[in-house]
């Protein structure tokens, strides 16, 4: 189990993300949220297996009109209590 905070860059937002990665999420079993920022990015932090948060984020970019031109990536402690995924 771990846990990274994203930021993605390109065409993220206006474009069904949000819905796609909250889908994704639930489809995958990982936890967490996301949400836009005011220069143009969206930021994720998703727990779950590796494997389950690279499906979630190919199943993103498989979207219509989503254009994931780059992203910054960290790791960051699991938080055992949370529970779903979350978009703001």
């Amino acid at each position: 189990m771990l846990r990274r905070h994203i930021i993605f860059y390109g065409s993220v937002q206006g474009v069904g993300f949000r819905w796609r990665a909250e889908n994704a999420a639930a489809r995958y079993g990982c936890t967490g949220w996301c949400k836009n920022e005011s220069d143009g990015t969206v930021t994720m932090e998703i727990q779950g297996r590796e494997d389950q948060i690279d499906s979630v984020i190919l199943a993103i970019e498989r979207g219509t009109y989503v254009h994931i031109e780059n992203m910054r990536v960290k790791e960051m402690p699991v938080d055992e209590n949370e529970r779903g995924f979350y978009t703001d």
